[in-house]
């Protein structure tokens, strides 16, 4: 890399940083634990608004994973969900009714929660519907991995955002509060997926599965990037450029092997296409705080309206992590 490109990703990244700092205004303290959090406890960060249903069974997947202490950034939730976070005590939780979209859809928000609460802890991003699984995530719980990580000088993991669903109609069985949400969409795309690099973050741009070939088979290069680094070892230093599919500086972004083999890596069962997806797409698409004018959920009321099935013929059926290893869709490395 050239040292004029090395120059501007340095000069964009304290741009981020500044943004992020002028950003913690818009954010109104809840319930602040934070004074709780101890040296080397895993922090989870999120983003938001109307998930009340799914914030039980989110949060104890990801106590019982090892995660130690919770921050969220309500943005302006009518559902309850605010009030529930407030009362959990390992949840510290904040609340803003200004824009999704002119934060940047929350980047700016949590790089500044992290800056100020993250730095030298494990730090796990993830939305309410995207569950992390690991190598023998069975078996090992989330410190293990971290301190493999940290043993190996490994600063990012990575996971492929891998599309959940249901066999039959997205409408066709409720989901209940507490429920594990693989019951009911509990199928996947087990191959239609194609990588990119990006020349100018070095990472791996991933695109595919059900959503391109249901909402975006006329212009595949519009359908949602499936790449994402959620968990990262924070430095105030650090900045996530577009959601958690890139960060800088750049080197955190090289989370695979370019001299052959494998980088260890996860995947984020996102589990969006339940009962309730056709009222929040409705929602997203009035609220019109999504990127790129909210092309992704204009594709999806296109669609919806005819109740579409993404179950197919070749459709899998998920049973645990080394099913997805063997797929390729995951890998342990030289994580033995």
């Amino acid at each position: 890399m050239g040292i004029w490109r090395s120059y501007r990703l340095r000069l964009q990244r304290k741009r981020w940083l500044i943004r992020a700092f002028r950003k913690r205004r818009e954010m109104t303290g809840i319930a602040d634990r934070t004074a709780s959090i101890r040296p080397g406890d895993i922090l989870l960060f999120s983003t938001l608004r109307n998930e009340q249903v799914r914030l039980p069974y989110f949060l104890n997947y990801y106590r019982e994973m090892g995660v130690n202490h919770f921050l969220f950034v309500d943005n302006d939730s009518n559902d309850g969900g605010l009030e529930y976070l407030a009362e959990q005590p390992d949840v510290s939780v904040w609340h803003t009714r200004r824009s999704y979209k002119r934060a940047r859809f929350g980047v700016d928000w949590l790089n500044w929660l992290q800056r100020k609460y993250g730095h030298g802890h494990w730090t796990l991003v993830v939305d309410p519907d995207e569950f992390l699984v690991y190598p023998f995530c069975d078996t090992r719980p989330l410190r293990a991995l971290t301190d493999w990580l940290d043993a190996s000088s490994i600063k990012s993991f990575s996971a492929m955002l891998l599309d959940m669903y249901p066999k039959g109609r997205i409408d066709a069985q409720p989901y209940l509060s507490g429920q594990d949400p693989l019951q009911i969409a509990s199928w996947f795309d087990a191959g239609n997926y194609g990588m990119t690099k990006n020349p100018m973050f070095g990472n791996l741009w991933i695109q595919g599965g059900p959503r391109q070939r249901m909402f975006f088979a006329d212009t595949p290069e519009k359908a949602p990037a499936l790449n994402k680094i959620p968990l990262v070892k924070w430095d105030r230093r650090y900045v996530y450029v577009s959601s958690t599919h890139t960060l800088l500086p750049r080197g955190l972004n090289l989370v695979y092997d370019e001299w052959g083999g494998e980088k260890a890596s996860g995947v984020l069962l996102h589990t969006k296409f339940l009962d309730t997806f056709t009222a929040k797409a409705a929602e997203e698409l009035t609220r019109k705080q999504h990127y790129a004018a909210s092309v992704e959920y204009r594709a999806y009321a296109a669609s919806l309206q005819n109740n579409p099935e993404l179950w197919c013929k070749w459709s899998e059926k998920y049973i645990n992590w080394r099913q997805l290893e063997i797929l390729g869709l995951m890998s342990k490395g030289n994580w033995a």
